[in-house]
């Protein structure tokens, strides 16, 4: 019994150190997983480019937001036009909850909406999800070309349902990505992000 307990203890950190969210400055978290067009996917090999993570319900208001104005396809477009950025939208909505759909499914809706992510990931044990701390759809991780998380939050600076509030917000990804690739550190890196919460 002391064994078990002493051995329980050692194994403590280890616990905390694998639930505790990514850290801003520090290596994002390792994932793999084949995108809903079976192309396998990995962090590190993507290390040389940033990598923007967004995570996605179609069926949230605050995403449909950001789909139904344009808003967000625009953004996935101008990021990824020069090949310097991927963009990867990520779906962790639990088998029988909002927004958990097929990989079919999730294509066409790409589709119909015009969505230009680089890789679409279905997440549905939640496993990169719960490893990003992801909490909300959307929130957004932006990882810079060593691998190291530089943004984490909300998409910008507007948390309300109104597509109109988008033309005067302050979109933190956008910024981050343009001091990213101006090699300066990201001058806002964290805030809260906004939205649904996420279906695990």
């Amino acid at each position: 019994m002391k064994a078990l307990l002493l051995m329980t203890l050692a194994l403590l950190p280890l616990s905390t150190a694998v639930l505790a969210a990514p850290e801003i400055g520090k290596p994002a978290p390792e994932f793999m997983a084949d995108d809903t067009n079976g192309k396998h996917v990995m962090l590190s090999e993507l290390k040389g480019k940033t990598v923007v993570l967004e995570w996605t319900n179609h069926e949230c208001p605050f995403v449909v937001k950001h789909y139904k104005s344009g808003n967000m396809q625009a953004l996935q477009a101008e990021a990824t036009k020069d090949g310097d950025v991927v963009w990867i939208s990520i779906v962790s909505s639990a088998k029988d909850k909002e927004g958990n759909v097929t990989a079919e499914e999730a294509n066409k809706i790409m589709a119909d909406e015009k969505a230009m992510p680089t890789h679409k990931i279905l997440d549905e044990s939640g496993a990169i999800g719960k490893l990003y701390d992801a909490k909300t759809t959307p929130h957004m991780f932006v990882i810079d070309k060593d691998g190291v998380l530089a943004y984490a939050g909300a998409i910008d600076d507007k948390s309300g349902f109104d597509p109109d509030e988008i033309k005067t917000a302050k979109n933190h990804v956008t910024a981050a990505l343009a001091d990213l690739k101006a090699g300066k550190s990201v001058e806002v890196s964290s805030t809260k992000p906004y939205g649904c919460g996420v279906k695990y």
